[in-house]
């Protein structure tokens, strides 16, 4: 699915009225977007940041969302968090993770260990961390759903940006462990399976772009960039997608040329 500039998918309302689901770097421009997505197709929206204030000037509109601050490379703050969401809402039905960065050198001799160390903590560590701490939860729900955002460039790699690819490969490598781990849980139980009804699945992109960017740079046309609003409509709907048919997929956002 692919949105021209100006407008947005349509909604649709009230189908995730009984589910909850985390947005991890909910205070990014694809952040903004999801939860404004899935709040308005009904989900309990908890959106992770790192900057209260940040949350707070970008999610006001949001009808009843759980606006939360945590470090999500420290696994104890997460793993706090996640007993906190059984507490207060028996669990979470879907883990939208957004965070990331981008880092380049100019070939391999310049793949620097700062960015490195930034790659990892932000597109691999806080994985783990999150996954870990909810993995219970999501294959405990009805709907579990995992996502994160990759990228072409584990396709197509490049010297400079060895690093970056790197970092999503690996994270690409985590989330198809998890849905086997769902899977053996699951339908592939040697005694008493159970229907498939968690996945964790990769959005595939070649980069995002948001309102802002466009009114910034008008002469630009963004070939081949996904519009966040589109990143937003493909994570609704992963929860009315059959948990068997999607999980462990690759799935390309990138819009026809």
């Amino acid at each position: 699915m692919s949105t021209a500039p100006g407008t947005a998918p349509a909604q649709d309302t009230g189908v995730l009225s009984s589910r909850t689901v985390l947005v991890a770097g909910a205070g990014s421009p694809s952040g903004t977007a999801v939860c404004e997505a899935l709040d308005t197709a009904g989900a309990k929206v908890v959106a992770i940041g790192r900057d209260a204030a940040r949350l707070e000037n970008t999610l006001f509109r949001l009808n009843n969302a759980d606006l939360r601050t945590c470090n999500l490379d420290d696994p104890e703050e997460v793993a706090a968090l996640a007993a906190d969401m059984q507490e207060i809402y028996g669990g979470i039905d879907g883990l939208i993770h957004l965070v990331g960065g981008w880092r380049a050198g100019t070939g391999i001799g310049s793949q620097t260990e700062q960015d490195w160390d930034f790659l990892e903590t932000n597109i691999l560590r806080t994985l783990r961390n999150v996954s870990r701490s909810f993995y219970d939860q999501l294959a405990q729900s009805p709907d579990g759903r995992l996502a994160i955002v990759s990228s072409t460039s584990v396709d197509t790699p490049t010297a400079a940006g060895a690093g970056y690819a790197a970092a999503k490969a690996a994270a690409e490598a985590w989330v198809r462990a998890i849905a086997q781990g769902f899977t053996g849980a699951q339908s592939g139980r040697k005694e008493n399976p159970e229907p498939q009804h968690s996945a964790a699945v990769v959005f595939v992109v070649k980069a995002l772009v948001d309102e802002q960017q466009r009114k910034a740079s008008p002469e630009r046309k963004f070939p081949g960039y996904t519009d966040v609003r589109d990143l937003a409509a493909a994570a609704v709907r992963l929860f009315q997608q059959n948990a068997a048919e999607i999980n462990g997929q690759r799935i390309s956002l990138v819009p026809p040329r």
